[in-house]
């Protein structure tokens, strides 16, 4: 059970949640929702302990298990020594039991406190760390094979399971993890909605993935309105319930308002005269009527329109014989396929299985990419293909959100005017209003470039998206730093969009939603190029 006592957290103005009391309890499993910048992480590190409330108290179990939200901070510590520190206590004590050992000669207050310290390695069980560590590793499929190496030789999927071992070890009674699907492939996801479905203590996370948040959560925590609300149900519950309270209780607001009015409007025209004890009465009744004080929500919904300029020509790709290789390791084998004008195509595997290499391939031989473009993100060696050809067709004009897309916006400038770079000729006032769309007000369209962060980089993208209105659209993992009101203005603009669409995501609503055929990069090297949905192609391969 993990308690919150009449919580406040503000920076400077701006309130994040005001005397705020709720509890977290054994055997649920809870998402921490709300808009970007409304304080989910920072509630979280009020349960952790990791920060301290300006006001009231949080009270939480011994011990709290935390997944780091960094996948590379361990990359230089060998895998068993992450999952280790996860007991900080214990780590803390065998690091200093070795500095100790480490010494050339020991005094005697190093032997005193190597008697304090191997105290506290026997309490945390660490006489048998190592082989506990072990057991948890194998527990969630990392090989043993894979322990005594360092953390940066794993992939991202690999990662978070050795994480999510380090935040289990020890046992600990609750279980808190932040964006946990970061950097993760779908085959990883599906694994940890499973295991996270079978854990029994308290689980609270933060994600901006709704099918992931629908697939565990049975309850919701969401941070608006200056308070945290817990609704029962998953996150789409979450929503309804929401929009039903609100409305009820400004539909309430409303009638008294009314009432109120008509009552002023009485006592405005009696107060003077023989009528006082039905005045008296009335002014009891409006104070009786108070309306209800509702805060303003810190949702913001931006809203995302994708158009063409002109529409391409039916044919609007073919791949011949496409291979990629590195050296002697391939990456993709011989494929071959022919896109038509408005399909929008998923492209889906493991990490690592080859489905950038192919975006990379494609943009280098379309019409409208600079080089110049693709060689600012990374992983681009050219993309000359080792065999095939790839051929665009007739009116393509392609836009391009790369996966490391702060990398496409160029430093030292304004975000206004790294946007009417793209299109001089645009008014100042459309540019304007493509950035007010995207949710930058007009003070915000003079930000500079640099001090973006990860979710107004992307939102700055789409608005070059919009401006310059390509007939096909190339995404490579869009969704990794947008919130979820963002990922769902995405989506509805991808269905919309009569252009063609190449998406790589791992955001399965987003996929399942979107995507009218799918390429899948299987572990051989070669792709399977299925013609329908997600649905319809989940269902062959059961």
């Amino acid at each position: 059970m993990i308690s919150v006592s009449n919580v406040s957290m503000r920076f400077g103005a701006k309130i994040l949640f005001d005397e705020v009391s709720t509890g977290f309890t054994e055997g649920k499993r809870y998402g921490l929702t709300g808009p970007n910048g409304a304080g989910k992480s920072t509630f979280m590190a009020l349960l952790s302990g990791e920060t301290e409330p300006q006001k009231g108290t949080v009270a939480r179990p011994k011990k709290i298990g935390v997944l780091s939200q960094d996948h590379f901070a361990f990359d230089k510590f060998r895998v068993l020594d992450t999952v280790i520190m996860g007991n900080k206590r214990l780590w803390t004590a065998l690091e200093e039991r070795d500095r100790i050992y480490a010494k050339p000669e020991m005094t005697d207050a190093d032997g005193m406190k190597l008697g304090e310290l191997e105290g506290i390695v026997g309490e945390e069980d660490g006489y048998t760390a190592e082989s506990d560590a072990a057991v948890l590793l194998q527990g969630l499929d990392i090989p043993d094979d894979l322990h005594g190496k360092k953390m940066g030789a794993l992939q991202g999927g690999q990662k978070v399971r050795v994480l999510l071992a380090q935040a289990l070890f020890g046992h600990p009674q609750a279980l808190l993890l932040d964006e946990p699907t970061n950097n993760l492939d779908l085959d990883s996801i599906h694994w940890l909605k499973g295991f996270l479905n079978q854990y029994d203590g308290v689980l609270i996370v933060i994600s901006h993935d709704r099918h992931f948040l629908n697939s565990i959560c049975t309850h919701i925590a969401d941070i608006d309105y200056e308070t945290i609300i817990t609704y029962t149900g998953a996150y789409d519950d979450m929503v309804v319930a929401k929009t039903q309270v609100r409305s009820q209780i400004e539909a309430q607001n409303s009638q008294k308002s009314k009432k109120i009015a008509q009552l002023n409007e009485f006592i405005a025209r009696f107060s003077a005269g023989t009528r006082s004890s039905q005045v008296q009465s009335r002014r009891k009744e409006v104070e009786r009527l108070q309306v209800t004080e509702l805060a303003k929500s810190n949702i913001q919904r931006p809203f995302l329109k994708f158009e063409q300029k002109r529409p391409s020509g039916k044919h609007i790709l073919e791949l011949e014989g496409v291979t990629k290789s590195y050296g002697k390791t391939h990456v993709i084998r011989d494929f071959t396929a022919s896109v038509l004008r408005g399909e929008k195509i998923a492209l889906m595997g493991r990490n690592g299985a080859g489905k950038t290499t192919l975006v990379n391939a494609l943009l280098a031989n379309s019409p409208t990419v600079p080089e110049a473009e693709l060689r600012k993100t990374s992983g681009y060696d050219g993309a000359f293909l080792s065999k095939g050809k790839v051929v665009w067709g007739h009116e393509a004009a392609v836009g391009y959100f790369a996966q490391d897309h702060r990398a496409l916006i160029q430093p030292g400038m304004t975000a206004f005017e790294w946007l009417h770079q793209w299109n001089p000729a645009a008014a100042h006032e459309e540019i304007r209003g493509l950035l007010g769309q995207m949710l930058f007000p007009r003070d915000d369209g003079d930000k500079k470039t640099e001090v973006l962060s990860g979710g107004e980089a992307a939102r700055l993208l789409f608005c070059k998206l919009m401006l310059q209105k390509p007939n096909v659209l190339v995404f490579d993992e869009p969704t990794n730093h947008l919130d979820l009101e963002s990922i769902n203005a995405l989506n509805i603009a991808l269905q919309r969009y009569q252009g063609t669409v190449l998406l790589v995501s791992h955001d399965e609503d987003l996929v399942d939603e979107v995507a009218t055929r799918i390429w899948h990069f299987e572990g051989d090297h070669k792709i399977t190029d299925f013609k329908g949905a997600y649905e319809e192609y989940q269902a062959v391969l059961v």
